[in-house]
């Protein structure tokens, strides 16, 4: 695997930050730029162009979504090359948002905190009553970690974790999915899997290398990485799903959302999207188009 060029390996493994919510104009490091495009600016809200900026909302977590770079107060990974690319092309200024936590996204973005928010939000038709989105990145593959003197057999479907302890992040939808395949393992006459939730991803790697909890359910991408860097840790399981795509997201009926989804596509269409996936090491996940809203679950 390829990592990004001036990434190094140790703080990257676990990266987490005790910033407070909101803390505003975060500074980011952008892995490619772009030339915007003056036709797709006139898109732009009239008000966001008059501020003169974009506030966009992420819980930094693990390489290669967001996190904070050695110096631990620089913003640095795909959604930050992403939406930084986004608001090159659109011509407009990103500025980014520490939001203490991933529970925090939707209601900051329901007060009107964060103009959109970006953190592996997959886009769901629950989510979607309550704040819009923009699809970027296709994670339609989930992974399990373990110890390697686990020695857990490879596995495909979350059955074989069965009377079974699993962790995974607060408020993602992984927890809700250990939920309902402990469901079906009650229902299959087997026991339950015991689903422990923690306060992000770090803090799940973490209890896994410590041994305190024998698995961790996550973003295939990003534990990928860890396992690559994290000596005695292993991909366990390789879970096949059919969610909507990772997306952009956005309070409910946004006027942003078309000059948003407007770049995407252009950034899709030249190559510089490709690049940007291709740079972390997760061109697997790039998708041939952004769509809006039912669009995605179409």
């Amino acid at each position: 695997m390829k990592l990004a060029k001036g990434i190094t390996l140790l703080a990257l493994a676990l990266s987490a930050h005790s910033a407070f919510a909101a803390d505003q104009s975060v500074p980011t490091d952008s892995s490619l730029h772009v030339q915007a495009d003056p036709a797709l600016k006139s898109l732009v809200p009239a008000d966001v162009l008059k501020r003169g900026y974009i506030v966009a909302g992420t819980n930094p977590n693990t390489p290669p979504t967001t996190f904070y770079k050695e110096d631990n107060k620089t913003l640095a990974g795909r959604e930050i090359d992403v939406m930084n690319a986004v608001g090159e092309r659109l011509g407009i200024q990103v500025q980014w948002s520490d939001t203490g936590g991933f529970d925090n996204i939707i209601p900051g973005l329901k007060t009107g905190r964060y103009d959109v928010a970006l953190s592996n939000i997959n886009a769901t038709p629950t989510r979607a009553k309550i704040i819009d989105f923009v699809s970027y990145y296709d994670a339609s593959l989930l992974g399990i970690i373990s110890r390697k003197d686990a020695n857990v057999a490879p596995f495909k479907t979350l059955d074989a974790v069965c009377g079974l302890e699993v962790g995974a992040g607060s408020g993602t939808t992984q927890v809700t999915r250990l939920e309902e395949a402990s469901k079906a393992c009650e229902a299959a006459g087997k026991k339950p899997i015991k689903v422990s939730v923690f306060p992000d991803r770090p803090a799940g790697v973490q209890a896994v290398v410590s041994g305190r909890v024998p698995m961790f359910l996550g973003p295939y991408e990003g534990l990928l990485w860890q396992v690559k860097v994290i000596k005695p840790l292993t991909m366990s399981g390789e879970i096949t799903v059919h969610d909507a795509p990772v997306s952009v997201a956005f309070p409910k009926d946004s006027a942003l959302e078309p000059a948003v989804q407007a770049a995407l596509n252009s950034l899709i269409k030249d190559g510089s999207y490709q690049k940007i996936l291709d740079n972390w090491g997760i061109g697997f996940g790039a998708v041939k188009e952004s769509k809006r809203n039912q669009e995605i679950f179409q």
